[in-house]
């Protein structure tokens, strides 16, 4: 199979993915959507009908005609915009996977953005950004201290630093994130303060200076996230690297007498790239998924903390923008991991 032939193969997979994610996140909440819906155009036709003066006046003393009237607009608009039918009829659901795919998620029932606004979709794009900067970076860093000492754990077997490294790996990867948060909040916010304890900027969006103070606020959430994960990731590498030093073609150039820093660097790594760079992947998609807690614990006003926020209050429009939002991502990160594993297995293209 043909390079294109296989990133071809891989993109209907994922797209169909996508789809059917979109179609049970649908189906879960299509009942409650509908509920939504029509209180929303309920909403929004009484309160156009009442800013009407004229229109108020003109019914003056007959305020049950009034009401009559504003019924029927409601129900003319219920059926103008479709969702006079149930949620399940194919149109009912090709339109909603189509606005989903389209980032046409509506507006939010409670949630706003900073700016004000209640489009889901601004909502999701002024908190995208965030999350992917914090774990975005943390994974980068954990994955050059995790590679780098995982590199030197391999080549050092039962070593002192190997079995730091792997002590570490277990001591660290035991403790949850949001109690090593509580910790770091404790410790360096309280009792040295030297971070806020909130990630949350006081200053506004407008200001100049928010990007700064946006970095600022970073730094403790992602130094316990650096601390957190680097040690179980050093660990998954040196596992992968053990296994091929030993091999055959890795003793042939030892006995070549090519530099040990080199066989490890330049060809045992380069070997461990398939699995390393799927290991990477589903860590940085997953950090982006699983960012609720981590977020709340540290208020970082991210997509985790928007997740939070609306399961708390039921806000389905956003639930289901950051659904598909997220699953795009880690589908996206998985595709690329396909692409980065088939360009260093050639045997990957042929199955």
């Amino acid at each position: 199979m043909g390079f294109a032939k296989y990133l071809a193969k891989r993109a209907v997979t994922m797209f169909g993915v996508l789809m059917a994610t979109l179609l049970v996140t649908v189906a879960l909440v299509g009942a409650n959507m509908d509920a939504i819906l029509k209180q929303s155009v309920a909403i929004d036709v009484r309160t156009a009908m009442i800013n009407n003066k004229p229109l108020v006046e003109s019914f003056k003393n007959h305020p049950e005609e009034l009401e009559k009237y504003i019924q029927n607009q409601i129900k003319q608009e219920i059926i103008s915009l479709g969702i006079d039918q149930p949620w399940y009829t194919p149109s009912r659901l090709g339109l909603a996977m189509y606005k989903i795919l389209t980032l046409n998620f509506g507006h939010a029932k409670f949630l706003t953005s900073d700016t004000g606004s209640s489009d889901v979709k601004d909502i999701i794009l002024e908190k995208l950004p965030r999350t992917i900067l914090l774990f975005t970076t943390a994974t980068v860093i954990v994955s050059i201290l995790g590679i780098f000492l995982g590199a030197i754990a391999a080549s050092k077997v039962n070593s002192k630093i190997d079995k730091i490294t792997s002590a570490f790996a277990v001591i660290s990867s035991s403790f949850p994130v949001w109690w090593v948060g509580l910790l770091m909040i404790f410790a360096f916010a309280f009792i040295y303060p030297i971070f806020p304890a909130r990630a949350t900027p006081t200053v506004p969006v407008t200001d100049p200076g928010y990007f700064v103070s946006l970095l600022y606020h970073m730094t403790l959430p992602l130094i316990t996230i650096v601390l957190i994960g680097f040690g179980s990731w050093s660990y998954i590498v040196r596992n992968f690297l053990i296994g091929i030093l030993q091999e055959d073609f890795i003793t042939a150039k030892r006995a070549a007498g090519i530099d040990k820093r080199k066989i490890l660097y330049s060809h045992a790594l380069k070997n461990a790239a398939p699995p390393i760079i799927t290991v990477l992947a589903f860590g940085l998609s997953g950090s982006l998924g699983g960012s609720i807690i981590t977020e709340a614990v540290f208020d970082w006003p991210g997509m985790g903390r928007l997740y939070y926020e609306a399961i708390t209050v039921l806000d389905l429009p956003v639930i289901i923008g950051e659904t598909y939002v997220l699953t795009a991502f880690f589908l996206v990160s998985i595709f690329l991991a396909d692409i980065l594993y088939g360009y260093f297995d050639p045997r990957v293209r042929r199955q």
